[in-house]
């Protein structure tokens, strides 16, 4: 397949493209990567070098590849953090480029807005962009809790609620979304759970909860499961590819002691996870 990925690059580490596009490829897609900054680290460093593109940057880039006669081949766009508005602006308009061209093709927007405990990191009138936008856009958005909870207004604390919450989403115009890190009330404490809706159903995922926090793991789980979605054309089967995928990784960055997702040294972890899980309809 033939994914459009517009996301931040990094030089050292893996956040943003730098975490989507090796998985993707190590999967067999081929990957049409625009970079929207490109910086020498991910920010949670504290200090970092590099330049900011602009919208204009990136449309001009898509202007290139369409100048190729590609477009109708682009079978996915991906996104994830937008950085300001005016790039979200010429993502969503790459995106009505690319549908026009394929009207098949999918568009998966990780909606990068925060996090439990960090808040809202985005710059002003992203979070209404993301709301008011790219969820009716997308096909397929991948919202961690906090996310979730911002783009549809509802505090989840239950697994009904998240449900419930996934629903609000699905009824904008999505057709798939996952919940890539959900806590509630029922989830054990030394558990994690992940949610896909799809359909009118839910499907849940647990998986033990590892003692670290890094950046880049939401990007890679994004590209997991949309390659896994456009493979099989079901979200339980997604859900559970990506999941297995995903685990194994962050099992090889502990075991690492690294702050940095092990992408290149356990990348069998993503062609043939030495962990499986399942998901059950909920």
């Amino acid at each position: 397949m033939n994914i459009l990925s517009i996301q931040s690059w990094v030089s050292y580490g893996h956040v943003g493209n730098a975490a989507a596009v090796f998985p993707l490829q190590r999967l067999g897609n081929e990957v049409w990567a625009i970079n929207t900054v490109q910086f020498s680290n991910h920010t949670g460093y504290g200090a970092w070098t590099g330049n900011v593109f602009t919208g204009a940057d990136v449309t001009a880039l898509v202007d290139g590849i369409a100048a190729r006669g590609v477009l109708p081949r682009c079978d996915a766009v991906l996104s994830g953090y937008m950085g300001d508005a005016g790039i979200g602006h010429a993502i969503l308009d790459a995106v009505s480029r690319v549908r026009a061209s394929n009207p098949a093709a999918l568009y998966c927007c990780d909606p990068v807005i925060g996090d439990v405990g960090r808040g809202i990191f985005v710059r002003p009138g992203i979070p209404e962009m993301m709301r008011d936008q790219a969820v009716p856009a997308a096909d397929i958005l991948t919202p961690n809790q906090f996310e979730l909870e911002y783009l549809t207004g509802r505090s989840i604390t239950t697994l009904d609620e998240a449900k419930a919450a996934a629903d609000a989403l699905l009824a904008r115009g999505p057709r798939c979304v996952l919940v890539t890190s959900l806590r509630t009330e029922s989830t054990p404490a030394d558990a994690l759970d992940m949610l896909a809706a799809e359909g009118g159903h839910h499907y849940l995922l647990r998986t033990p909860l590892l003692p670290l926090s890094i950046n880049g793991a939401g990007d890679a789980i994004a590209a997991l499961f949309l390659h896994h979605r456009l493979t099989t054309g079901q979200a339980s089967a997604a859900l559970e590819n990506a999941a297995r995928s995903i685990f194994g990784l962050l099992s090889r960055t502990v075991a690492a002691g690294t702050r940095e997702l092990q992408l290149i040294a356990a990348q069998e972890e993503i062609v043939a996870p030495s962990r499986r899980f399942s998901c059950q309809l909920v």
